[in-house]
């Protein structure tokens, strides 16, 4: 039976990405998005397919009518390059956001997920990082606007769930790529992309021995769906195993571009963590899910998708 569903930040990235899966399988959606980094031409298309776009921030409130099913929240500027300029705008929507969602999956008796990050982990001085890593986040350099905003809203849901018995998901997303990342946004693999399309020289930061373990959205989404149907409450690594390091991921793109840019090595930023891997271990055994594509296919295929945006 088709499920109505809201959508808190459907208009980004991963957002739009999740609100396509949702109404291919049927469900009623209703996507809340107030464009700050998100883009009303992700999910233009997806109206025309019976989407329902609302224009708001969820910091301040969420004009939504009706009962919901579920509740996905996958609002939140997600960018480095955010950090700074929208640093206060991510502790709002980190803080205020989440509880006025968890009031409107309250109000309803809604599944709600909360999507959370790798980055609460921080610094990790486990590898590859498990559920019951704590972390290791400095809670007072730049990038814990982002952090600490996430690990809130982690505790926030959970307090709900003890105190209203509110049935909750926690997600732990790692780094995500593919089409419809703005090109713009500061991550790695946006940034090496449009450089190397531009014939700009690809910046990697420190000796590019950090690692990162990429998901093509796709798969990510899938991932997030398979926790929400579940009756899992996690929290839950959704992620791709599949370690490399950021100078292996920039010689992959040359490649796949056919671009002749140099590498230019650059001073890595405060905090930036120096290795990510999920384990995936609950993703698989409680989920039954897994990440299917390779990073070089994946990769591809978003590097097919900038050429039409660059």
């Amino acid at each position: 039976m088709p499920s109505r569903i809201l959508v808190a930040g459907g208009a980004g990235f991963i957002g739009a990405h999740m609100c396509a899966l949702l109404l291919e399988r049927g469900d009623e959606v209703v996507c809340v998005d107030n464009l700050l980094t998100g883009s009303a031409g992700n999910v233009e298309p997806l109206t025309k397919r019976g989407l329902t776009f609302v224009e708001a921030d969820v910091a301040r409130h969420v004009p939504v009518q009706g009962r919901f099913d579920a509740v996905i929240n996958l609002a939140c500027p997600a960018s480095p390059a955010d950090f700074g300029p929208l640093a206060l705008e991510i502790l709002e929507v980190g803080s205020r956001g989440v509880a006025n969602l968890l009031e409107v999956a309250r109000a309803s008796g809604a599944r709600f997920l909360q999507a959370s990050t790798s980055e609460v982990y921080g610094e990790p001085a486990v590898h590859p990082q498990p559920e019951s890593y704590w972390g290791n986040v400095n809670p007072v350099g730049v990038r814990s606007v982002y952090d600490e905003a996430k690990r809130f809203g982690e505790a926030l849901t959970m307090a709900y769930r003890r105190r209203y018995g509110l049935e909750v998901r926690l997600a732990r997303i790692f780094n995500t790529y593919g089409p419809m990342m703005r090109p713009d946004d500061g991550r790695v693999v946006s940034n090496f992309v449009t450089q190397a399309l531009k014939g700009e020289p690809l910046t990697v930061y420190g000796d590019g021995t950090q690692t990162r373990s990429l998901c093509y959205v796709e798969d990510e989404v899938r991932g997030l769906l398979a926790l929400l149907d579940s009756g899992c409450t996690g929290p839950v690594n959704v992620g791709n195993d599949e370690e490399l390091t950021m100078l292996e991921l920039a010689e992959m793109t040359l490649e796949l571009s056919g671009s002749s840019s140099p590498i230019e090595f650059r001073d890595r930023p405060a905090d930036d963590p120096s290795q990510r891997r999920p384990d995936l271990t609950l993703a698989s055994t409680v989920l039954g899910w897994e990440a299917t594509t390779p990073v070089k296919e994946g990769l591809a295929r978003t590097i097919a998708w900038f050429r039409g945006m660059v």
